[in-house]
């Protein structure tokens, strides 16, 4: 990647679809966990988008999250993603999450440059045997 990397934002409202009852993750009908790695890991390739080459994509490989707070159906989440180290293929993304009433969560997450056409093939011949 030879291009400057920018950071990013996006908000979204959180869906009965996104809460922890409904994927299985809790039994409350609130964000749950697996959702809001979505959305943070959504943010940081939405940070990459306009500077892969062309055939790349980003593969996310880690991700230390802390969910530090409860949000509501029907309340808006702002997710930013913020490059923190760029290390050849290897991009580490600082994202944070807040609702309307203040952070709810913050991560360090690590994406992986790779060639798109190559890593699918490479992933299905697990299937070969």
């Amino acid at each position: 990647m030879n291009k400057q990397v920018y950071d990013a934002t996006l908000c979204r409202t959180v869906t009965t679809e996104q809460t922890a009852k409904a994927m299985g993750s809790g039994s409350l009908a609130v964000l749950a966990t697996p959702a809001l790695v979505a959305l943070m890991e959504e943010c940081a390739c939405k940070a990459l988008e306009g500077f892969l080459e062309e055939g790349q994509t980003s593969v996310g490989t880690a991700l230390t999250l802390r969910h530090t707070a409860a949000t509501p159906v029907g309340m808006e989440v702002r997710v930013k993603a913020e490059v923190s180290q760029i290390d050849g293929r290897r991009i580490v993304f600082t994202i944070t999450a807040e609702d309307e009433k203040g952070e709810i969560g913050n991560c360090t997450h690590e994406r992986f440059l790779v060639m798109a056409e190559r890593f699918t093939e490479k992933t299905y011949q697990k299937l070969e045997g």
